[in-house]
């Protein structure tokens, strides 16, 4: 198998379209080709420091940092690290370096009560998505991503950081309003997966100190914990020694950076005595496996998860990254081979993978999970062993090697294309790995010299070494997750002696092989013809419509080098179906998909397209269906080879693969039930949506009334008729070589003959939506074994057609609007919820050209069950308040600049360009010109901009949601169940306000399953604020 793609010549100038990076990604390619190999020897050391990076240390220990990085334009990502986590806590300490972190947002020496988040806010950094903190084992890591386009901005954003680093205030107020939010994210990770992951972290590090320091800690301790061990604990670790700050972004002098650094770092004394050192926490090897059942009653399914630990490598030499890239490979095989099982008759799981991950500090791991059916983690676990076992037997096959091989080209090749695009946030992180476990920093440049000599003299003996690592007597820790207890300690004992045993005799058969067609389109089709075309200046795109009547629209950018991404949708969807069909064609595409959509079985596909980049995948909604892909520009010809073939396959269903789809689906199902937020989510749907089909949670009695044969049927119509389908391609190409694909592959789909009239928007049949006229309140009680309490509040949205586009628009506004106000009640004056969300349904009428748009805004949180209704009154209050008397001045500035900095970065983006040209598609306002249709949207959005004052706000919350806001609304909070007396407590605590429903418990809905448990995530030991 050829490693790279051929050499291609530079196209002809003057492709037109828009752009112009098309040729030049063209002769890159060629220029990776032609990349120099590098002689090197495998004793040879890597830089020590970071290469592209003005690196440094001040006088009083701080590391710096800085890298000046044009993506996104105006942007600054910066950071600060120190190299302390929860380890380093002491038993009554347990939880302090994650309260220290959330602290920091909340007061310094020269802010206070939050007031850094609303300046940066006020900026257009969101909370959350641009100011971000996490606490992990053995570090904790501040995040921002700011502008920095108006003077002063950056080194403001650097003086925070300063003020992270030693002036923290920690008094007894500000930890006593950060209490409650710290308590809620505990109690946030106290369902079913937190108690899975923390149970399977103690087990896998029994014995060191890191089994007993999660860094949430212990709700003793987030309780009852003085503002004076706080303060102990933050004075006795955070010293600048420990420290590293980051800047990379959008700055031509990368020296100003650095003086800026020193301004705000460097009149910080050194500490006056010798900080502690920070001691290493050893984690004990184990010759005999430690085994575990975990029953878990809450569970989303049952699971298989082993970990074999090992000690963390550090690459230092060539021969150390050799051994890195070795080691992937071994992985990448693996995975191949697993999910190819997972695809097999009769599977022994539905999804497993395998993958090397650090978990703290001294220790990384070979971790394989796995997500099985009920009763079935002993054959889980025995198939997971036996397929390890078969690779230390007889290896991997050449050809699976050259499938990794290529898989891993791809990668870097893709890499290298974009080197001078790469997104300031990822060279922050690696600058991170850098100083927090001296990870090289070599530059793409010299990655890609790497692993284009490396590679190919990797052979099967060598990649089948790092198998060992994945052996019982390495340390290893093997857990299942059931929902009932079926298997013991001794049935996994006895697996593993079973298998050590076939291993030992030799009675492993080797792998067998599945046969790989060469080519994707047997025959080529005939290409189509270009009936119209026309320039659409406004949005610098060429629109074509084609013989076979498919309409393509695309735009030619130069945001990533090696990026093409596209969208095909028509209408009509599932709001079309009758209640008879409804369920099987609604399954149409899950069961459609593992039979092979594309004319080939998933498993041979994956095999077809090893060493290319291109996905395609598809969607049916409720009004329409669509085809989505992503690919490399020189993959655009496979990836539009996968859509001819979406078209010209009939998808016929096969009981194997019906079989495994209908299984997972009931697995997923029962596991919906078990799950206490099922009957929640359940009732909120039926009380704000009403009780349609299409609303209700499928049953097990509804899936035995699937029809595979319908379902197939359903789904081959849904992509048949290209003359019903508008396709947008946004990217890196080039219209002289990607035309003539075009019209290949998309104009090469067939006509179908007597062909109905494709349905226009207004033919559509609208959800059966109806928001409830009274106000309701309901409480939902489900059995947990811990106490969660999740509230949504919902109120009905109607848009008048006459002022539809601006209030499209004020509808985004006002849920940013909202999210932010009742996140500065609730937890940064209350001390009561982690976060919320606001979220905007706007799908309850048909999406006709003159009718009203109907949907809700929900409010939606988690909380102290005990405070759930007096929250629910301050979130009334608010929004009351905010229609009555308006927003501030400073509320407004801010909602408009998070608005103005997203669309700004939005800008420099395929995809965002992709969702804004389909929506003008998509417009009511549409009427032949998407050109035209982008500026009215554009106008629109300015015109909103331009006029959003206080009382334009004030106003459009009047409009837009019922007025006052008490007269209509919808509160439905999940309890704990209780006693009898405290559910008639909660009933007359809110007899006032309302009436009360029984809840019911329904069944989880399926829609389109793939259930896939993923139990171990290293981000389960990192938390963030």
């Amino acid at each position: 198998m050829d490693l790279l793609p051929p050499a291609t010549e530079p196209p002809p100038a003057g492709g037109g379209g828009g752009g112009g990076g098309a040729g030049r990604r063209l002769r890159r390619g060629v220029g990776f080709r032609s990349l120099k190999l590098v002689s090197v020897a495998m004793d040879e050391p890597l830089p020590a420091e970071p290469v592209g990076a003005a690196y440094g240390r001040l006088a009083n220990g701080l590391t710096y940092y800085v890298r000046s990085n044009p993506k996104p334009r105006m942007r600054a990502a910066l950071s600060l690290a120190v190299k302390v986590g929860s380890v380093v806590e002491e038993e009554d300490e347990r939880g302090v370096a994650h309260i220290v972190e959330h602290l920091a947002f909340s007061a310094t020496a020269r802010y206070t009560n939050h007031d850094i988040v609303k300046f940066l806010e006020s900026i257009g950094a969101e909370f959350g998505a641009c100011q971000n903190a996490l606490t992990s084992s053995d570090e904790t890591i501040y995040e921002l991503l700011v502008p920095v386009d108006k003077p002063g901005l950056l080194s403001q954003a650097i003086s925070v950081l300063a003020d992270f680093s030693s002036e923290v205030r920690v008094s007894a107020e500000d930890l006593e309003k950060e209490r409650g939010a710290v308590l809620e994210e505990y109690r946030g990770g106290r369902n079913a997966a937190g108690r899975m992951q923390d149970s399977h972290w103690a087990l896998l590090f029994e014995g060191s100190k890191y089994a007993e320091r999660l860094p949430i800690g212990t709700e003793k301790v987030i309780r009852t914990v003085s503002h004076e061990t706080v303060r102990q604990f933050y004075q006795k670790w955070y010293h600048l020694s420990n420290m590293a700050v980051f800047a990379v972004g959008d700055f031509p002098d990368t020296q100003a950076v650095v003086e800026m650094i020193k301004e705000h770092f460097g009149q910080k004394p050194p500490a006056s005595c010798p900080p502690p050192v920070i001691p290493d926490f050893l984690v004990p090897s184990h010759i005999e496996p430690r085994f575990s059942c975990f029953v878990e009653s809450e569970a989303a399914g049952s699971a298989v998860v082993i970990s074999c630990k090992l000690p963390a490598d550090r690459i230092k030499t060539v021969k150390d990254y050799r051994d890195s890239l070795v080691e992937s490979m071994f992985h990448c095989a693996l995975n191949q081979r697993l999910f190819k099982i997972s695809r097999r008759k009769d599977p022994p799981y539905f999804s497993c993978s395998s993958a090397a991950d650090s978990l703290v500090r001294p220790v990384k791991a070979y971790i394989m999970t796995s997500s099985c059916r009920e009763r079935g983690t002993v054959e889980a676990l025995e198939s997971m062993l036996l397929e390890v076992a078969r690779v230390r037997s007889h290896g991997f096959s050449e050809r699976e090697i050259s499938i990794v091989r290529a898989l891993m080209m791809s990668e870097i090749e893709s890499a290298y294309l974009e080197r001078d695009q790469m997104q300031s946030t990822s060279l922050r992180d690696e600058f991170l790995q850098h100083f927090l476990h001296e990870e090289p920093v070599v530059g793409i440049e010299y990655e890609a010299q790497l692993q284009k000599t490396l590679l190919p003299h990797i052979s099967s003996a060598e990649v089948v070494k790092f198998a060992a690592n994945f052996s019982t007597t390495s340390s290893c820790v093997i857990k299942i997750v059931e929902p009932r207890a079926h298997a013991s300690l001794e049935d996994l004992k006895g697996v593993v002696l079973k298998v050590n045993t076939l291993e030992q005799e030799k009675a492993i058969p080797p792998w067998d092989e599945e046969q790989v067609p060469e080519e994707i389109v047997g025959q080529s089709p005939e290409p189509g013809s270009i009936l119209d075309k026309v320039e659409h200046p406004v949005i610098s795109a060429t629109e074509m419509i084609l013989s076979n009547g498919m309409r393509i629209c695309y735009k030619c950018t130069d945001f990533l080098d090696d990026q093409v991404v596209f969208t095909g949708f028509a209408y009509g969807g599932l709001s079309e179906l009758s209640e008879d069909e409804y369920t099987s064609c609604s399954m149409g595409s899950t069961i459609a998909g593992e039979i092979g959509i594309f004319g080939y079985r998933p498993s041979v596909l994956m095999d077809m397209l090893a060493g290319k980049r291109a996905e395609v995948g598809t969607k049916v909604g409720a009004y329409m269906r669509s085809f989505s892909g992503d690919c490399s520009p020189s993959d655009l010809e496979t990836a539009l080879q996968l859509v001819y073939q979406l078209f010209t396959t009939k998808v016929e269903p096969r009981e194997e693969e019906v079989k495994i789809v209908m299984q997972m689906a009931e697995e997923a199902i029962y596991a919906q039930e078990r799950d206490p937020y099922t009957a929640f989510a359940n009732r909120a749907r039926e009380i704000n949506y009403g009780n349609s089909y299409f609303f209700k949670p499928i049953r097990i009695s509804d899936l035995k009334k699937v029809n595979p044969i319908r379902a197939c049927e359903y789904f081959n119509n849904c992509f048949k008729d290209p003359s019903a389908f508008t396709v947008v391609i946004v990217g890196n190409i080039d219209p002289s070589v990607s035309v003539p694909l075009i019209l290949q592959y998309l104009g090469g789909i067939p006509k179908v003959r007597d062909a109905t009239q494709p349905l226009s928007r207004d033919d559509l049949k609208g959800l059966p939506f109806k928001f409830p006229e009274t106000i309701i309140r309901e409480v939902v009680r489900s059995p947990m074994v811990e106490a969660q309490c999740f509230v949504q509040l919902g109120f009905p949205v109607v848009l008048k057609s006459r002022a539809m586009m601006e209030d499209i628009h004020y509808v985004g506004f006002l849920s940013k609007l909202l999210e932010t106000k009742i996140m500065q009640v609730l937890r940064f004056k209350y001390g009561q919820i982690y976060s919320v969300n606001v979220g905007v349904f706007l799908g309850g009428n048909k999406p006709s050209r003159s009718g009203d748009v109907r949907g809700d805004i929900s409010v939606n949180f988690s909380c102290d069950p005990d405070m759930s209704s007096k929250l629910v009154d301050f979130v009334l209050e608010e929004i009351s308040y905010l229609q009555t008397e308006g927003p501030s001045e400073e509320d407004v500035l801010t909602i408009l600049e998070i608005e103005q900095r997203a669309h700004e970065n939005g800008l420099q983006e395929n995809y965002y360009w992709l969702d804004r040209i389909l929506r003008s598609y998509q417009s009511r306002v549409y009427s032949g010109d998407v050109g035209s249709t982008f500026e009215i949207q554009d106008e629109g959005r300015l015109k909103v901009r331009e006029a959003l004052t206080p009382e334009a706000m004030q106003l459009a919350l009047q409009r837009v949601i019922p007025f006052p806001c008490r007269k209509q609304f919808t509160v439905v909070i999940l309890m704990p169940k209780s006693s009898c007396w405290n559910s008639l407590k909660t009933l007359l605590t809110w007899s006032s306000g309302g009436f009360s429903r029984d809840a019911k418990i329904l069944a989880g809905m399926a829609g389109t399953i793939v259930l896939a448990v993923s139990l171990w995530r290293y981000s389960r030991s990192t938390l963030r604020s």
